[in-house]
C-alpha cells in the first residue's frame, strides 16, 4: 500500500472545507490507482547530502530527499507535495514544499500540500523545534525537487528518443530543445515514477537567479485563506465517529501520585459515562503522563463538570515544599558563590581584584508558561492492536515511537497525523497529552478526544526555567573592560529526563553563555548547582532568554556607569571582526553549537556588529526624544542567526509603559520566505513584550499559583508595539541558512529594559516589570 493510500485510516473530519493534510488523501487514492508518480515505491528512502555541512543527520531519521517519498503527480498534472514538519505559524508547511516546487519547475498554482504522518525513518526527522526546519531541510528539499525535475526530463527524453541534455523542464512542462515540442508533467508522471531516484552526485540544482518562488516573499502560506476565514483545522478540531470526550485530573505537585478517589458524584453529572484511573510514571518521566483520574463523557463540558465533582486524595511527594520566593533566594545565594567553571579565558579573578572599578548586577527571570492559544488536545483510537492519533504535536515521529513503546505495539501499527498547531513555542515537543489520550482510549475501548483546559495548560506545563544571572565586570582606569565573570544558576531542562541532573547541560550552556563573543581578555563563566522541582521544557529561545537578558543589560549598565553611548559600548565589547571559537577556551567541554558544526556556523563578530549597526540606523539612533522616552539596544546570536533589536519605549507621568516602535535586524543566511521571517520577528516583539512586562509562573506548596490569563498575563492588542520594523540582511546561497522562529526573542527584553533606563533612569533587573515603574 502506498503511503498516500490511507483508506485504512478511520474516518475523521477536521473543520469543514479545511486541512488538505487529511482530507486530500481521498484524492490521492485516485493518483495511486492511475499509475501516476506516487510515493512509497518500497525502496529505502534516499538520504540527502549537504552542499554545506549541518548536524541534520545526527537527528533521529536524519534527512531524506527522495521524490518518491515526497511528490505525487496525477495525470492532469496536479502536483501534491508532502510536508513532513509541523505547522505552528512559522510557514514551514509552505516554505519547504515551495522549495521542492521551485527546483522541479512546478507551477505553484497547481501544487497541493499534504501533511505527512509521523515516521522519522521514512521522511527524515520530524521534530519541529530548535529553529531547524530551514537550516536542516532546505538542501534536501532542493535536492528532492531537482531529482524530480531530472526524472521528468529523462522520461521525456526517452519518449522523444533524444539525449536528456536536449530537454529542459520549465514551468510544469518539459521542452525539447531539438524540436520545441512540449509535454506536460501529467503526461510524463507514470514513466517518471518508474525511474530510480538520481543519486545526489548527478543532481544539478538551479542557479539561484532562476528561482521562481524562493526568496521572493510573494507566496502566501497555503493555509492562509482557511486560517483567516475560520476554516482551518487544528488538533482540537479532529473528530472520529463514536468518540468520547475526556479531561484528566492530574497531581497538583510534580512527582505526586494518586492515593484514592471517589467518583460517585461525578458519575451523577448528565453526560458523564466513565471515570478511569490514568497510569502515571515516576518523576522524572520525560513526556510520559503524570497520572491521575480521567472523566469520560458525551461532551467536553460534561467531562469538565464531572471532574469538578471528583473527590481526590493526592500524595504530594518530594516537591511539595517548592516555593518560588524561597527558591529565588537559594539561586541568588548560589550565584554569589563560585560555581563550576565552564569557560575561562585569561584570569578573570585576578583581573577583577586589580580593576579600577567593578560593576556588578544580578538578573532574575521567573518560570514561564508557553500558553499557546490552542491548549494541548489529542484524538486517539486504540483498538485491534493498532493506534491512530490526531494530535497537534511538534514531533509526530517521536510521538509515534513513544506511543508504540508505551502501548507495546510495533511502530508500524501506530499512526500519528498532525493537523495545524494553534501555537506551540516548544510546549508541543512534549506530547504527554497524546499518551494520556491513548491510555484513556485503551481503558474505555473507544476513540477519545482528550482536551486540556486553559487551567490544565497553565498548571501542568513543561515550564521555561527560572534563572538568576550574576555578572561582575572589571574596568581599568581608562574605561576599558578587562574582566568579565558571569555566573548562571538555573535548573536544567534535562532534570525532566534524568534523575539528579542539577547543572545546566551543554545544550543550555551553549545558548548565549559560554559562547559569549565579547573581546575581553579575562572572561570566566561559572555554572551553579540548582535542583529542579517541576517539569521543565523547551521554550521559544530556551536559555538564550536569561543569558541574553543579563549580558545585554550589563552592556547598558557599563555604558551608563562610564558615561558611554550604549551602542558604541556594545560594538566595543564585541570587538574586531573575527571568528570566536569557544572550544579554544579552558573549561569548555562538549561545546554545543545548536547541533551544527562550528566550521559551517562559526561565531562571526562581523555579522553580529552588522545587525546592531543596521538596527540602530533604522531606529535613528542618537535622535532627540521627548522626556520619558528612550531607545535601547541589544544584539545576540542564537540558533546560528544574528539578531539586533532597538526598542523605543515611552513611560508616562503615571509610570505607564508603551512601545511606539521596535526595530529588528536579522542575519539568518540564505532564506526561503522573507514574508515569514518578518512575521516571526513581529511575533517575537509581541511575545517578548508579554514576557518582559507581565508574564510569570510562581509556586507555593509545590503548586502553580496562576491558572489562566488573569494570572499569567499576555500582551493585549491595545498594548502591543505600534510598529515593528524588520530588516533582513541579504544573503545568497553561499551563506548557510540558519534559524528564524526563535532568535527574535532574546534581544527584546534587554533592549526594552535598556530603553526604559534611557527614558527614566530606572534599571530593571527582575522580570516581569510588573509595577516596578509605578509612580
Amino acid at each position: 500500500m502506498s503511503m498516500f493510500d490511507l483508506a485504512a485510516v478511520p474516518p475523521v473530519t477536521i473543520a469543514p472545507g479545511s486541512l488538505a493534510n487529511v482530507s486530500r488523501r481521498f484524492v490521492l487514492k485516485g493518483i495511486v490507482a492511475s499509475g501516476a508518480l506516487v510515493v512509497g515505491t518500497g525502496l529505502a528512502p534516499h538520504r540527502a547530502l549537504a552542499g554545506w555541512a549541518t548536524g541534520a543527520d545526527k537527528m533521529p531519521g536524519g534527512t531524506v530527499y527522495d521524490p518518491h517519498v515526497f511528490v505525487a503527480i496525477d495525470p492532469s498534472g496536479e502536483v501534491t507535495i508532502l510536508a513532513a514538519r509541523s505547522e505552528m505559524g512559522t510557514g514551514v508547511r509552505t516554505s519547504l514544499p515551495m522549495v521542492v516546487a521551485d527546483e522541479m519547475e512546478a507551477d505553484w498554482s497547481r501544487v497541493h500540500v499534504v501533511q505527512a504522518p509521523g515516521d522519522d525513518k521514512k521522511y527524515g526527522n520530524q521534530n519541529t523545534d530548535g529553529s531547524r526546519s530551514t537550516r536542516h531541510f532546505v538542501q534536501p528539499m532542493r535536492q528532492c525537487g531537482a531529482a524530480m525535475r531530472m526524472m521528468l526530463e529523462r522520461a521525456a527524453a526517452v519518449r522523444w528518443g533524444i539525449d536528456p541534455a536536449q530537454v529542459r523542464a520549465e514551468n510544469h512542462v518539459v521542452v525539447s530543445l531539438v524540436s520545441g515540442e512540449r509535454i506536460g508533467y501529467g503526461e510524463l508522471a507514470a514513466a517518471a515514477s518508474a525511474l530510480p531516484t538520481p543519486p545526489v552526485g548527478e543532481l544539478k540544482l538551479k542557479d539561484p537567479k532562476d528561482f521562481r518562488y524562493i526568496g521572493t516573499g510573494t507566496i502566501p502560506i497555503v493555509d492562509l485563506h482557511d486560517i483567516t476565514t475560520g476554516h482551518a483545522g487544528y488538533g482540537i478540531d479532529a473528530k472520529i465517529p463514536g468518540m468520547k470526550f475526556a479531561v484528566v485530573a492530574r497531581p497538583p505537585v510534580v512527582g505526586g501520585k494518586l492515593v484514592s478517589y471517589d467518583a460517585s458524584e461525578a458519575l451523577k453529572v448528565p453526560g458523564v459515562e466513565r471515570v478511569v484511573e490514568v497510569q502515571g510514571w515516576p518523576w522524572p518521566h520525560k513526556f510520559y503522563p503524570m497520572g491521575g483520574v480521567a472523566v469520560v463523557a458525551r461532551n467536553t463540558g460534561s467531562a469538565i463538570k464531572g471532574r469538578e465533582k471528583l473527590r481526590i486524595q493526592w500524595e504530594d511527594g518530594s516537591n511539595a515544599g517548592y516555593d518560588s520566593a524561597a527558591y529565588r533566594k537559594q539561586l541568588e545565594a548560589t550565584a554569589r558563590q563560585p560555581g563550576l567553571v565552564v569557560r575561562e579565558d585569561g584570569d578573570a579573578e585576578a583581573a577583577l581584584k586589580s580593576a579600577a572599578r567593578v560593576i556588578s548586577a544580578e538578573y532574575y527571570i521567573p518560570h514561564l508558561a508557553h500558553a499557546s492559544m490552542e491548549p494541548p488536545s489529542a484524538t486517539v483510537h486504540v483498538a485491534g492492536g493498532k493506534c491512530v492519533a490526531y494530535a497537534a504535536t511538534q514531533d509526530a515521529g517521536g510521538c509515534r515511537d513513544d506511543l508504540a513503546a508505551m502501548l507495546k505495539l510495533p511502530a508500524a501499527d501506530v499512526t500519528v497525523y498532525t493537523p495545524l498547531l494553534g501555537g506551540a513555542f516548544g510546549r508541543k515537543s512534549a506530547y504527554d497529552f497524546v499518551l494520556e489520550a491513548a491510555l484513556v482510549s485503551q481503558a474505555v475501548g473507544a476513540p477519545i478526544k482528550l482536551t486540556w483546559t486553559r487551567e490544565d495548560d497553565i498548571r501542568h506545563d513543561f515550564y521555561h526555567v527560572v534563572s538568576v544571572e550574576r555578572i561582575d565586570a572589571g574596568v581599568d582606569s581608562g574605561g576599558k573592560v578587562l574582566a568579565w565573570r558571569h555566573r548562571s544558576v538555573a535548573p536544567t531542562i534535562f532534570a525532566s529526563f534524568v534523575k539528579g541532573a542539577d547543572h545546566e547541560s551543554p545544550v543550555e550552556l551553549g545558548m548565549g553563555f559560554i559562547d559569549n563573543p565579547f573581546h575581553i581578555a579575562n572572561l570566566r563563566c561559572e555554572n551553579g548547582k540548582a535542583e529542579a522541582h517541576t517539569r521543565l521544557g523547551w521554550f521559544r529561545s530556551v536559555s538564550n532568554i536569561p543569558h541574553a537578558f543579563a549580558v545585554q543589560s550589563m552592556v547598558g549598565e557599563i555604558a551608563a556607569a562610564l558615561g558611554r553611548d550604549p551602542k558604541d559600548m556594545l560594538l566595543e565589547l564585541i570587538g574586531p571582526d573575527r571568528i570566536v571559537d569557544p572550544r579554544q577556551s579552558a573549561g569548555v567541554k562538549d561545546y554545543w553549537n545548536y547541533g551544527d558544526p562550528p566550521e559551517t556556523y562559526p561565531i562571526d563578530t562581523a555579522r553580529l556588529k552588522r545587525v546592531a549597526e543596521r538596527a540602530a540606523q533604522a531606529a535613528g539612533w542618537g535622535k532627540t526624544l521627548p522626556k520619558g522616552e528612550g531607545l535601547g539596544i541589544a544584539a545576540h546570536r542564537s540558533f546560528l542567526s544574528y539578531v539586533a533589536t532597538v526598542v523605543h519605549a515611552k513611560v508616562d507621568e503615571h509610570g505607564r509603559l508603551s512601545v511606539p516602535a521596535v526595530y529588528t535586524s536579522i542575519d539568518c543566511g540564505f532564506h526561503i520566505n522573507p514574508e515569514r521571517i518578518r512575521s516571526q520577528l513581529e511575533g517575537a516583539a509581541v511575545m517578548g513584550l508579554a514576557l518582559t512586562k507581565h508574564s510569570r509562573i510562581t509556586f507555593k506548596r509545590g503548586r502553580v499559583e496562576q491558572d489562566n490569563f488573569d494570572g499569567f498575563v499576555v500582551t493585549r492588542i491595545d498594548e502591543a508595539p505600534l510598529n515593528v520594523h524588520v530588516d533582513i540582511v541579504p544573503a545568497d546561497w553561499t551563506v548557510p541558512a540558519a534559524g528564524v522562529g526563535e532568535p527574535g526573542m532574546p534581544p527584546f527584553a534587554p533592549a526594552l529594559c535598556n530603553a526604559i533606563f534611557t527614558a527614566t533612569g530606572k534599571r530593571i533587573r527582575s522580570l516581569p516589570i510588573g509595577d516596578q515603574l509605578a509612580i
